[in-house]
């Protein structure tokens, strides 16, 4: 890579990654598990991983589900994925490919085109996720700081990071990911095969050449362009790279990365080169057809019907409340267009179906009125309890169980997504998903985090 391309790259918070990936020999299919975040209420579904996996080398013995951050043999779990960690670098399991970024190919069972992205490190100087942040690199949802410390144990002193943070560039003449996919089949193949528990298929190249790493700088660099960035958003504080998904992965990476730069003297060159000042992430470009955009419901535990209409009773919002005869139904009214000024939310329980409409909110989204009331009705009643779920079959399978309550959310327009991040910061936590739970990153690449 020529001293042009490298020091674009690095104005841009870009760094060419050296990959580590599973030798010949490793079944890929079982290295390859979905993002920890995911089917957090769902623990048959990790239950079903590990059958899957066996005694296999997997990524699933690298990551912590969150479904299991409660238990108390958290510790225990932490330790033993360090442990593994080494021992997997130890019986070289894992080797290095070189420079470059990879481009990847992934197929969901739920989209007709595949989704397209870049796997690349990101320089943790150039992020920030305060809640006005005006990074080049930007967290788009509220950043939980208490959520943090169980996932720096996590990271501080692993040697590795595997990522399943998605980040997102504002490309709608497409010029930095869909050249390199243009020509795909001249690129080394990294690896093609298909995802465990039917979760589609995926396919990598390395992309390591030196035309193609300088053309991806040249097409950031005009992104990123202020004179451009000005004339489009009317703001001078460029956004390059919005994250997607992980945000609280992203945010661990950077508080990791403070403690280590603190225990560097003044002068250090590893202030500039540790491996922990940067961060493995894949780039999407937010107009790839094969990226959904999803709400992410809400599911309350202990709550039912009667938690929803006290609330509403007095709450400051107008509501008026609708009883359908299926859930399919509710679906149904809440993804249809609504009008200006109008929010609806789906309420699914075992027994009850309701479309629930707040008019004149405050808010610009659905999950901002939603978060807000139920901020105020969990403050009340600490006895329920909350989780965030990704697509509506999941909310679907836990709504109906006894108890349990489900909150379906409208749609999200993501071709207004950058403007909104711009011009209104960080949206409501837990907004958007991209995509459906089986669609979400799974672990592959991995990259070396201590010096």
């Amino acid at each position: 890579m020529t001293m042009g391309t490298k020091e674009t790259l690095a104005r841009l918070g870009v760094r060419v990654p050296d990959v580590l990936l599973p030798v010949e020999g490793v079944d890929m299919g079982k290295w390859a598990v979905v993002a920890c975040d995911q089917y957090s209420s769902e623990r048959d579904y990790w239950e079903r991983a590990a059958i899957s996996v066996g005694s296999a080398p997997s990524t699933l013995n690298l990551i912590f589900p969150e479904c299991y951050l409660e238990d108390p043999d958290k510790e225990t779990r932490v330790g033993r994925i360090r442990g593994t960690m080494g021992d997997y670098l130890a019986r070289g399991l894992l080797g290095p490919k070189g420079p470059g970024f990879v481009l990847v190919e992934r197929f969901t069972p739920y989209e007709k085109a595949p989704r397209k992205g870049l796997v690349m490190a990101v320089d943790l100087e150039k992020y920030q996720y305060g809640k006005d942040s005006k990074s080049l690199i930007r967290p788009t949802e509220g950043t939980i700081v208490e959520r943090l410390p169980p996932r720096m144990e996590i990271r501080r002193g692993a040697p590795l990071e595997l990522p399943h943070i998605m980040l997102l560039v504002d490309d709608p003449e497409r010029g930095v990911i869909e050249p390199l996919y243009a020509k795909r089949e001249r690129l080394p193949r990294l690896y093609d095969f298909d995802l465990m528990l039917g979760s589609g298929r995926i396919r990598g190249w390395h992309v390591r050449d030196e035309a193609s790493l300088a053309a991806v700088a040249a097409a950031l660099d005009r992104l990123a362009d202020p004179a451009a960035f000005r004339a489009k958003h009317g703001r001078d504080d460029v956004l390059l790279f919005a994250v997607g998904d992980g945000n609280h992965s992203l945010a661990t990476a950077k508080a990791i990365w403070e403690e280590t730069k603190a225990k560097l003297p003044s002068g250090d060159p590893l202030l500039e080169s540790h491996p922990a000042r940067y961060a493995l992430v894949e780039l999407v470009n937010i107009y790839d057809e094969g990226l959904p955009f999803h709400p992410i419901h809400r599911a309350l535990f202990g709550a039912g019907v009667p938690f929803m209409h006290e609330g509403l009773s007095d709450w400051h919002v107008e509501h008026e409340g609708e009883h359908l005869a299926s859930p399919a139904e509710v679906f149904a009214r809440v993804d249809a267009p609504a009008e200006p000024g109008i929010h609806r939310i789906g309420v699914v329980t075992e027994g009850a179906n309701i479309c629930i409409s707040f008019r004149d909110s405050p808010h610009n989204l659905a999950a901002g009125t939603i978060q807000e009331f139920l901020d105020d009705r969990l403050g009340k009643h600490p006895e329920v309890g909350i989780d965030y779920i990704h697509g509506a079959g999941s909310l679907l399978a836990i709504a109906t169980k006894p108890g349990n309550l489900g909150l379906y959310l409208p749609p999200i327009d993501k071709s207004s997504f950058f403007g909104t991040v711009i011009r209104n910061g960080t949206m409501p936590r837990k907004t958007f998903s991209m995509g459906e739970a089986p669609e979400k990153r799974f672990y592959i690449e991995a990259r070396r985090i201590t010096a």
